[in-house]
């Protein structure tokens, strides 16, 4: 049995190397190379440094096992940074890291391993995948502290058939002592928090890199009073509170952006609260279903009851009660206590 290992360079996928190795597999470790500068330079933080690359080609070598670096970076361009800017620029919050899972790791990648006969491809994901009676089920990591199944919530039934998450039933303690154990240098590497096209700029900065001009317009609370004017719509995200640019005595929170009036809208804290959304592409892990789940909308945040029902392409998710700063491009993973029922990304909110 052969399995292609998604090496990053962090502890977890030098782990899941291991681990597959340990078991009898024959692995294959493989860094996805995913995004360069202009001039073809490296990311310098995230997920796919140059330090990255050399730390899993290091750790390959010490587990003996063939390494290396494929190009992804046009895909990744397409499919990633391209819908990251235009989110922006239509008023929406993208998750680039779960886009990411849905169009390179588990869907090129996944396609290129099967291309070249490869049974599983092998992350370090946080996550854990069971077999029942033919049926694939999709579960949270036993670390509720480093669950991952949340940017995992869009895979269904034909990826999760070729997909093995060997450290979703460790601690990220054991992990790292397994990796100390077995001399690997990666042991107490920090993990990485940074976007990797982003690095250790703000998303703003990363935006006007990218010669990207944000529609201006007006700054109006929600009673209809005008505060003031904004420089671009890419400056805010729903729930911001601070660099709003108006100044009025009190504390005034991001409520709606409309791309299409350049509005920039402002209120209290109570017109945060959303009581449902509409989720589009939503993905099941197995079947559409409807009923009293759990909806988590941040990837560590907390899950929380809702009522979800099914309208032609549509999910509206109805929460047993009211959620705060919700926004337009958010992923909303749904929940059966522990298992992953699904995924998709927030259409609307209400």
């Amino acid at each position: 049995m052969r399995a292609l290992v998604a090496m990053s360079g962090g502890v977890d996928s030098s782990v899941a190397a291991a681990l597959m190795k340990e078991q009898g597999w024959e692995v294959m470790g493989v860094t996805m190379k995913l995004w360069q500068g202009p001039a073809g330079e490296a990311p310098t933080a995230g997920c796919c440094t140059v330090s990255d690359a050399e730390d899993a080609r290091r750790v390959a070598a010490r587990l003996d096992i063939p390494y290396y670096v494929w190009d992804y970076t046009e895909e990744f361009m397409s499919g990633v940074v391209d819908g990251f800017v235009d989110d922006y620029l239509t008023g929406r919050t993208p998750n680039p890291c779960v886009e990411c899972n849905r169009t390179i790791k588990f869907s090129r990648l996944l396609a290129h391993a099967d291309a070249l006969d490869y049974d599983v491809v092998v992350t370090g994901h946080y996550a854990r995948v069971t077999s029942d009676g033919g049926r694939y089920r999709l579960w949270r990591g036993v670390d509720t502290g480093k669950d991952q199944s949340y940017v995992l919530s869009m895979l269904g039934q034909d990826q999760l058939a070729h997909l093995h998450f060997p450290v979703g039933d460790l601690t990220k303690d054991q992990t790292r002592r397994i990796a100390a154990s077995l001399g690997i240098r990666t042991a107490y590497k920090p993990d990485s928090q940074d976007i990797c096209f982003v690095g250790q700029r703000s998303y703003r900065e990363f935006l006007a890199s990218q010669g990207v001009v944000s529609i201006q317009g007006p700054i109006v609370h929600r009673d209809g009073r005008l505060l003031g004017i904004h420089h671009g719509i890419t400056n805010y995200t729903i729930g911001q509170r601070r660099g709003l640019g108006v100044a009025v005595g009190e504390a005034l929170y991001v409520t709606d952006i409309d791309s299409g009036s350049g509005v920039v809208t402002v209120g209290d804290r109570k017109d945060l609260e959303v009581d449902e959304v509409t989720v589009e592409n939503m993905s099941w892990v197995d079947r559409p279903v409807a009923g009293a789940l759990l909806a988590q909308y941040r990837a560590h945040g907390r899950a929380v009851p809702a009522e979800i029902s099914l309208e032609e392409e549509l999910t509206i998710v109805r929460f047993g009660e009211p959620q705060e700063a919700l926004a337009r491009g958010q992923t909303l993973a749904l929940y059966l206590n522990e298992e992953v029922v699904g995924g998709g990304i927030i259409r609307t909110t209400a």
